[in-house]
């Protein structure tokens, strides 16, 4: 991990990998997501709804910025932290850094699609006009776990 871990991501995580078990459940890839306060107070949570809503943005991260921006009246979320079972995409980062999150947090690396470190690193890039700290790999075996079952499944005739 790049940066310490707190001692409320841990149960943000732990929270952010029951919404994820939900969405397999219902037959989504298994994503969850959730918005914590400075206190580790829950602001938002989502989990993905791709299949279930048949809507292409709904991955977990947008779903927990929308609830957390609707619970405090703002758009703006730089005091918050962003805790997902799974990097980030290139989507769900360009929301991260509208919405001004501060921190994300993070479980499984995405080699194929992130956009926290592995492919890409946008939360970071100097370029852009607002940046996030990076944490990632909490309970990374875990998240990992989850979606590897999630999608062997899947490959059974």
């Amino acid at each position: 991990m790049s940066l310490p871990v707190r001692a409320t991501d841990d149960a943000a995580m732990l929270r952010a990998l029951e919404l994820a078990a939900g969405a397999a459940r219902h037959d989504d890839v298994p994503v969850g997501a959730v918005v914590t306060a400075l206190d580790g107070t829950i602001l938002g949570e989502g989990r993905n709804l791709r299949e279930r809503d048949a809507d292409p943005l709904a991955h977990a991260e947008v779903i927990a910025l929308r609830a957390a921006a609707s619970a405090i009246g703002s758009w703006n979320l730089e005091h918050c932290t962003l805790v997902v079972t799974l990097e980030p995409c290139v989507m769900c980062a360009g929301a991260i850094l509208q919405a001004r999150i501060g921190r994300v947090v993070f479980g499984a690396w995405d080699e194929k699609a992130g956009a926290a470190g592995s492919m890409h690193d946008l939360l970071r890039d100097r370029r852009l006009p607002h940046r996030a700290e990076v944490v990632g790999g909490l309970r990374a075996d875990e998240a990992a776990a989850q979606l590897r079952a999630f999608f062997d499944a899947r490959r059974r005739p």
